[in-house]
């Protein structure tokens, strides 16, 4: 089959520079998961091409995987775009794809749209009684903290990658942490009750009954910031080690596991995304975010939690595929046919 692999690394195929761009990593991207990506598929015998998900994606992938004799579609994309500029930028792609009648995996606009607005997670997966830490949404001019516990977690409620994160230890610092997300980032503040304890990524695969994926912890060891920083995630020098699966007693992972799937649920996601957990010292879980599109790499929690259920990085991308597939079409793609 025909996969045209869609990612976002070229920002210059817009028709203007308007509008908040994606931020800058404090350092450059360690490792592009498109290529990858591309090398999985290749090997599960699909003919595949790499292209930037900009105002120039539909002629491509028109000629590339054209409709065939039943005016049906002849390939999909697989989406790894998370947008260029503007508002709800993970929404781009999908929306496009939507609009041109084109297949692709992962999660369509409003799944999208919905767990990007950490807020908007975060009320709607409270809603249906799923635990996450009290919040604030705050602006500059209206900083009031007489109703939270510090430490505090700020940060800009729909940016990924933990731009833009920082921990609050006393009210007189809270006003000035608003300032930098609404100058930089362009919105207001989220600000989080800081929940001290372990972190735990729960990896689901799939649509009707999900597949979850062994429970991976951040070991933070004796590290002063407990936290998931940008560093963290992908500098190699500071990541914290991954243990999995995670070390912790049967009733509890069973308590995640069907926490990570009402948030898959009501966050409208699809075929593959990953919940993010903080464990109190008590035992109390509380879900921090949903990613729905989460980094495929050969170090990304996502895989690691994959690797331990027995998935080569091949054929987790090659399952993500074919889960894709039978949404659309009712069966899995055959593999090694193009």
């Amino acid at each position: 089959m025909r996969v045209a692999v869609v990612r976002n690394k070229d920002v210059t195929g817009v028709i203007n520079r308007f509008g908040q761009p994606y931020p800058q990593p404090p350092e450059p991207w360690p490792q592009d998961q498109s290529e990858g990506v591309v090398a999985a598929l290749q090997e599960g015998g699909h003919e595949v091409l790499l292209c930037e998900g900009d105002k120039g994606l539909l002629a491509i992938l028109e000629q590339f995987i054209p409709p065939d004799s039943h005016a049906g579609p002849s390939g999909m994309v697989f989406n790894l775009a998370y947008g260029i500029q503007g508002e709800s930028r993970p929404t781009h792609v999908p929306a496009m794809l939507e609009m041109a009648g084109v297949p692709y995996t992962g999660s369509g606009p409003l799944g999208h749209g919905l767990t990007q607005d950490k807020v908007i997670t975060k009320r709607l997966i409270r809603d249906h009684g799923v635990p996450t830490p009290d919040f604030r949404v705050m602006r500059r001019s209206a900083v009031n903290t007489s109703d939270l516990r510090f430490p505090v977690v700020v940060k800009p409620p729909c940016e990924d990658d933990s731009f833009g994160l920082q921990l609050v230890h006393e009210p007189a610092e809270l006003k000035c942490a608003v300032e930098v997300i609404v100058e930089k980032y362009a919105q207001d503040a989220l600000v989080e009750e800081y929940i001290e304890g372990r972190e735990i990524s729960v990896p689901l695969l799939g649509n009707g009954e999900l597949e979850v994926l062994p429970l991976v912890e951040q070991d933070f060891g004796d590290r002063a910031t407990r936290l998931m920083t940008w560093e963290a995630k992908y500098v190699a020098a500071t990541a914290p080690a991954k243990i999995c699966p995670a070390q912790i007693e049967s009733k509890l992972a069973t308590v995640l596991r069907d926490i990570s799937i009402a948030t898959f649920r009501a966050c409208q996601c699809r075929d593959y995304a990953r919940v993010d957990f903080r464990i109190d010292r008590s035992g109390r879980p509380f879900v921090l975010e949903i990613n729905a599109n989460p980094t495929l790499t050969t170090h990304s929690s996502y895989f690691v939690g994959a690797k331990t259920a027995g998935y080569s990085f091949s054929s987790l991308v090659n399952r993500i595929l074919d889960v894709a597939h039978t949404r659309y079409f009712g069966t899995a793609f055959p593999q090694g046919r193009t």
